[in-house]
């Protein structure tokens, strides 16, 4: 993390493909030879994990924190592994190019991934298969009973399932997996699946000299295998539905704070065990990724705690964490782990601190520095430090160009020109700033995808306290072509940031 590198965020779901949503497979090969021959070493991407239509597909909320997401299965991988005959894809769906259409994508690979168990149940690599439920037992088994549970149930969160299976009775978990053997069979063969792709892809991207940059959310959902599996761990009453939620206070996304509904730690139960779960989840991530960035960093040193029942985050309350006991175990176990930290929002020095003295870059957002403090402010690039991620921009706001046309204060505007040395058009803006963010002492720069191509506020991936509409974009095929990553080399040349 000490040399000077470059990267572009786009989430797996934003690569081209016939399948109505992004996955693991040729597109995603292609992208990452575009991004070696931009000079970008680095490609950042969402969280991995399984996304549901109940939640919108948000990759922040998950049933779990090991597993896999289903839809981003490559059918083109399954047809070359003998998994789906040609005739399987058909018809194909007239899936639309711009944008995820979750409802038609989901339902159409759901019914390929079945057709693939079947045929993988006339014939599969068991040994294969048997290896990977083994390596993975720790979280599989129960992530695999858990959805199946699920499905039985017809979606009911677990704490409301009958009592022997909500407070997992040996005898009640014995004949459940004896009765739903096959389903969970199902389920543990679509994480194999998913894994085996995930590695083929992060093997072809390392051989090119690009790193995988991963994200971690920090907190679990409720309703979640994690959750149901580990209940000590998490401020839970007896009926196990959360005591007190995560959230954070008034910012500037939301004027009541973000109310994020995910049940809090016990820290006081996971030092007692030597922090045992989050260090298997780090082992796991460092795994999957060659870098990790941990969502809401802020929250190992300080959390915003809700009481349940709460409708907005205004009443919350700064709880201490045990953020130093908990990184000395996480730097003894993973003493080199390339890990960034989201520090964004209301950052305190306790933060600071422990960022520092374990050696954890943070993150500085060009489009928040714009304001009449711009001399001073930590996100301008002349104030930048070495140790450090810079970005135009994140998943969570609006484009450089839909800012400046949508957002931006008159004020602001006569300060990006300030800076800048002139007055620019809106569509030149993103790449003006790409320069800036190229040109400065940051070890790293990430740009969004929707960045280097200027596009405007229609491509945002995310509005943060909204539902509907979020995680949709996709990158349009044929714009990521040679001319691009030629333009996007030069500048990784001349700034000292390309191999």
């Amino acid at each position: 993390m000490n040399q000077r590198r470059c990267g572009i965020l786009l989430h797996i779901t934003s690569i081209p493909s016939p399948f109505g949503i992004g996955d693991l497979g040729p597109k995603a090969r292609a992208f990452a030879d575009f991004l070696a021959q931009a000079g970008h070493t680095l490609w950042q991407i969402l969280p991995l994990t399984p996304t549901d239509t109940a939640h919108f597909h948000s990759p922040y909320h998950s049933t779990s924190a090991f597993a896999g997401n289903p839809w981003l299965i490559s059918p083109e991988a399954l047809l070359q592994e003998g998994l789906l005959d040609p005739s399987d894809l058909e018809p194909t769906p007239a899936f639309p190019p711009e944008r995820v259409d979750y409802s038609s994508a989901v339902p159409y690979k759901a019914g390929l991934l079945r057709k693939a168990y079947e045929r993988f149940q006339r014939g599969g690599k068991e040994e294969t298969f048997m290896r990977f439920c083994q390596e993975h037992a720790f979280w599989l088994e129960d992530f695999s009973l858990f959805t199946a549970l699920k499905e039985r149930f017809r979606g009911k969160p677990w704490n409301l399932w009958p009592a022997e299976l909500r407070d997992r009775e040996p005898g009640a978990l014995k004949e459940a997996r004896r009765a739903l053997g096959d389903r969970i069979r199902f389920n543990s063969f679509i994480q194999h699946l998913f894994f085996a792709q995930w590695s083929a892809l992060k093997a072809h991207c390392n051989e090119r000299g690009v790193l995988i940059f991963g994200d971690m959310p920090i907190y679990v959902v409720h309703d979640s295998a994690d959750v149901w599996t580990h209940p000590e761990i998490f401020k839970l009453d007896e009926e196990k539905r959360p005591e007190a939620v995560a959230g954070v206070p008034p910012d500037y996304f939301s004027a009541t704070g973000q109310l994020w509904g995910n049940p809090v730690y016990r820290w006081d139960v996971l030092e007692r065990r030597g922090f045992d779960w989050w260090l298997e989840r780090i082992d796991h991530n460092l795994a999957l990724f060659d870098w990790v960035r941990i969502d809401h960093f802020r929250g190992f040193v300080g959390y915003w705690e809700v009481p349940a029942g709460e409708k907005t985050a205004l009443n919350g309350t700064w709880i201490q964490a045990p953020a130093e006991r908990f990184f000395e175990a996480v730097r003894g176990r993973f003493p080199e782990a390339p890990i960034v930290a989201e520090d964004l929002g209301v950052i305190t020095p306790d933060v600071r601190k422990a960022m520092a003295r374990f050696g954890f870059p943070g993150m500085k957002i060009l489009l928040f520095a714009f304001g009449e403090d711009l001399p001073e402010h930590p996100y301008i690039p002349h104030n930048f430090e070495r140790n450090c991620v810079g970005y135009t921009g994140t998943h969570d706001n609006t484009t450089v160009r839909g800012w400046f046309e949508r957002e931006a204060s008159p004020e602001e505007k006569k300060w990006v020109f300030r800076y800048l040395g002139r007055e620019i058009h809106p569509e030149d803006l993103p790449w003006e700033l790409i320069r800036l963010l190229m040109m400065s002492v940051a070890n790293t720069v990430i740009f969004p995808m929707q960045d280097v191509l200027a596009l405007g506020e229609d491509a945002r991936m995310n509005r943060p306290s909204t539902t509907h509409g979020n995680w949709r974009w996709r990158l349009q095929e044929g714009r990521a072509d040679p001319e691009l990553s030629l333009r996007l080399r030069e500048m990784a040349e001349i700034y000292g940031r390309a191999p």
